[in-house]
């Protein structure tokens, strides 16, 4: 009997209604491996970010547990300790460590939350955190020199928050390419039974493009020549996973995934502006211009909170005793926790409608929570509004429609997307199971293992979906 194999495709961001319903009929790959296969919506962790989203999905565990919320993170309860999340982070196994000691050779490339890479069974090429082309971004070492013959330099990622869209989507195509000419080296020349990479791009183009293809995005401007943009790279990814398949045997299994969907961002909450206001927060100056909060002089012995933006909020309490200058009496945060989300949530735009906004509480969404979390999570509008981190300048509203770390369209979405056939299906043009309900991106570790024929370590979390009728 053959050993097992399976090539995980990973499309950072990629929109289950772009993939499942608008562009299907331009993604004959992904349609017909939906159609022979197991497909679904994939509910992505909270909260919803690529970081920590692709470590959740290979190794069962929460942000909680991984104590990873972001990509940025608080190292200590100082107010100015904030590290970017690194592979040093992740201390749980994943997939290729599991499959690795049990004699599976794997392949990892361009997985978020790898770089630096570590010595795997098999080959490991970081992901787009890799500084660029002169960083160590390969295990073996040798590989770097090898990839740089075979295919050129590596170029991990595009700057996508740029005013320039043509030079940006002519960067994007071309380090597209670049991703997937690597993959297809890696397929080729290294022996592998689990595969995996990301391809960022479809991340890029959203966030960059967003209003231009959204004809309901509120800032969508009527005419755009960027406007078929979207659909012509979702197509061109499609046409390099065909090549791409081309390297792969036709029994082994192949799963496309993605970590998160997208929606157009209505516009963004200025947290601490907001917390200012309310009089939570307390500047000793105001900066002359909009600064991000890690730049402003407050005074903190009569501040009670803080914010910090991203695509979600996250609200910090100065607590008495665990922050160096805590106002906050211990037996005082669950009320303010309680005053704070009620008045998050009851926050209105410009008209006076309610935003929507949900407020999350880590201890209760997490089984464990490690290292430093926020004290409350706040997804400004579901999501559909950014949290704004700046303050300052002469215009103090709390409302802005313009991202203040650079051009960005697009807000993260709770739903990936999760397809998982084999070429021998999609070729025999067999009729898959079809659509799953509820499928978890934390399930997604112990379900690759378990399609490896490879018991999962107790560190692995999650449970594995229900594979009925793709045997």
């Amino acid at each position: 009997m053959p050993t097992p194999k399976l090539a995980v495709i990973g499309l950072d961001c990629a929109e289950p209604s772009l993939v499942f319903d608008r562009f299907a009929a331009d993604l004959p790959t992904l349609s017909a491996l939906r159609r022979s296969g197991l497909w679904g919506k994939l509910r992505s962790c909270d909260p919803p970010i690529t970081c920590p989203a692709w470590m959740v999905m290979v190794t069962g565990r929460t942000p909680g547990e991984l104590g990873i919320y972001g990509f940025r993170n608080r190292t200590d309860r100082s107010y100015t300790g904030l590290g970017l999340a690194t592979s040093a982070w992740i201390k749980t196994d994943t997939v290729w460590d599991v499959a690795g000691r049990a004699g599976k050779d794997c392949i990892s490339f361009a997985v978020p939350l790898t770089f630096p890479p570590k010595p795997i069974r098999g080959s490991q090429i970081s992901c787009w955190l890799t500084p660029g082309n002169e960083s160590a971004f390969a295990q073996p070492p040798e590989l770097k020199a090898e990839i740089n013959r075979a295919v050129g330099p590596y170029l991990p990622d595009v700057k996508f928050r740029v005013e320039d869209k043509q030079q940006l989507y002519d960067d994007l195509k071309r380090t597209t390419d670049n991703h997937f000419a690597i993959a297809e080296h890696l397929l080729a020349k290294k022996p592998w039974d689990f595969f995996m990479m990301v391809e960022m791009g479809t991340d890029r183009i959203h966030h960059a493009f967003w209003k231009y293809f959204d004809e309901s995005h509120p800032r969508h401007p009527k005419g755009n020549p960027q406007q078929g943009w979207m659909r012509e790279y979702y197509a061109s990814i499609d046409a390099r996973i065909a090549k791409l398949l081309e390297r792969i045997p036709d029994d082994a299994w192949v799963a496309v995934v993605s970590d998160h969907g997208i929606k157009g961002m209505l516009g963004g909450i200025c947290f601490n502006e907001w917390l200012a206001k309310e009089g939570y927060l307390t500047l000793l100056e105001r900066p002359a211009k909009k600064e991000q909060i890690g730049k402003c002089r407050i005074d903190w012995s009569k501040t009670k909170a803080w914010g910090d933006g991203g695509y979600y909020g996250r609200l910090f309490l100065n607590v008495r005793g665990r922050e160096p200058q805590g106002l906050v009496a211990p037996e005082d945060v669950e009320p303010l926790r309680r005053e704070l989300a009620d008045k998050l949530e009851a926050l209105a735009d410009e008209q006076g409608d309610n935003i929507g906004t949900r407020v999350l509480y880590p201890e209760k969404l997490y089984p464990k929570v490690e290292g430093i979390a926020p004290d409350l999570i706040v997804y400004f509008g579901d999501l559909a509004w950014r949290s704004m981190g700046s303050i300052g300048g002469p215009d103090d509203s709390i409302y802005t429609y313009e991202n203040d770390t650079g051009p960005d369209d697009a807000n993260h979405a709770p739903d990936g997307i999760f397809m998982l056939s084999t070429k021998a299906r999609m070729k025999a043009g067999l009729k898959g199971p079809g659509e799953r309900q509820g499928l978890q991106i934390h399930d997604c570790a112990p379900t690759f293992l378990k399609l490896l024929g490879v018991p999962p370590s107790p560190q692995i979390g999650g449970q594995p979906f229900d594979l009925a009728g793709l045997a």
